[in-house]
């Protein structure tokens, strides 16, 4: 029994160590990003359902959080703010599929062909739930979940939500980015981001591990059909999504149990769409029913269910076509540990930089936020951006 545990928790801190210096760097970019991007910006260029709106709702949301509790609170917010209700779903979907840090987590334990997929399957997934809802939400039932939402109810991460950091006034960019305030900004999302997604991301690589020590392969190519290619191309994308939903893990936390699935036989567009399905787990689908109603949180695990399954065929057929699907026999878990190689020297390189942000964080009143990150919304945005001392 030890050894079998100890065997699954070698290859969570395998993987831990593999992607360490990854998750720094792009929730590193994330930061910098957020911190010159306003929150009232984004409210003002979400009015309606557009082909131009949608796009700059899926390029503010990958500038966003990559938190999914966060995200879907995110998302209500700008709902309530007026933003299109398809906007704001868009932007919650690019909030968790879009970011920079799932692309480089995904290029490093996956390959850069799954990155590529995740960035081509997103807008198509986005599209799809436009066109769904421009067929089958009815303005009744549209009605009915803003007043809902209109309630306030708490889901999760609703502080962290509110919370706008960003740095404001005069200058361009990299004025605001360099200055002693664009430091402390980046410091405070920083630090932010790794707490909201830590939980998630810890439970996904304690999973991942278990799962890849302890389940044989064998298994797992049974129940994707893998011994029959036109068939796991079918069921992939149709049963991705499900067992998403029942491992209860999201943001990038599901990437280290995607490379589990692919190693055991999922099909390249099932993987996609098992990633995709972090916005559908059981308990974002109870914040859905306490945001907007039972009604729509039923219509939103429909649509967002065929839209990720449609994204996931799109993504299998099309790379495929291509010659861009790898080759599945090369799939790896990382099992080696620590070395003297790149990895230990970026991992290195990169935790003196996060060592940098969070001294920052801890000097300019970040603790007080972090306890506020669950709190009441309306308590959040009365802060402004981020409080605390701003040197």
């Amino acid at each position: 029994m030890w050894d079998a545990i100890g065997h699954a928790l070698s290859i969570t801190g395998s993987m831990t160590w593999e992607i360490t210096w990854a998750l720094i760097l792009g929730f590193t970019l994330s930061a910098v990003v957020q911190a010159v991007v306003r929150r009232s910006t984004v409210v003002r260029l979400l009015g309606d359902d557009r082909p131009r709106t949608l796009a700059l709702s899926a390029g503010l949301g990958a500038a966003s959080s990559s938190c999914s509790y966060a995200a879907v609170a995110l998302a209500r917010s700008l709902f309530r703010k007026g933003a299109d209700f398809t906007a704001a779903m868009a932007f919650e979907i690019a909030s968790t599929n879009l970011v920079i840090e799932l692309g480089v987590i995904l290029a490093l334990l996956m390959g850069w062909q799954f990155t590529l997929a995740e960035f081509v399957g997103g807008p198509v997934m986005i599209v799809v739930l436009a066109v769904l809802f421009r067929v089958l939400l009815r303005e009744r039932l549209l009605r009915s979940a803003r007043e809902q939402a209109e309630r306030g109810l708490a889901g999760s991460m609703e502080g962290h939500a509110a919370m706008d950091m960003s740095v404001g006034g005069e200058g361009g960019f990299l004025g605001r980015l360099l200055s002693r305030r664009g430091f402390t900004s980046v410091s405070h999302i920083f630090v932010m981001e790794w707490a909201a997604i830590l939980r998630d991301l810890v439970a996904g690589l304690l999973i991942a591990g278990a799962i890849a020590a302890w389940v044989p392969d064998e298994f797992w190519r049974t129940f994707f059909l893998s011994g029959h290619p036109l068939a796991a191309r079918l069921v992939g994308p149709l049963v991705g999504p499900l067992v998403a939903i029942a491992t209860f893990v999201c943001s990038i936390g599901n990437v280290p149990l995607a490379v589990v699935l692919w190693k055991g036989g999922i099909s390249f567009g099932g993987v996609i769409a098992f990633i995709y399905a972090d916005l559908l787990i059981l308990p974002i689908l109870n914040i859905y029913r306490k945001y907007y109603g039972p009604r729509m949180a039923a219509f939103l695990l429909a649509t967002f269910y065929g839209a990720m399954v449609v994204a996931g065929y799109v993504v299998e057929f099309a790379f495929g076509g291509l010659g861009l699907i790898p080759n599945q026999a090369d799939a790896r878990i990382p099992e080696e540990g620590a070395s003297w190689n790149y990895t230990t020297w970026l991992n290195i390189a990169f935790l003196l930089l996060a060592a940098a942000l969070l001294v920052r964080f801890l000097r300019t009143g970040g603790p007080a936020m972090l306890r506020m990150m669950s709190g009441a919304p309306e308590a959040e945005e009365a802060t402004g951006a981020g409080g605390g001392d701003r040197r």
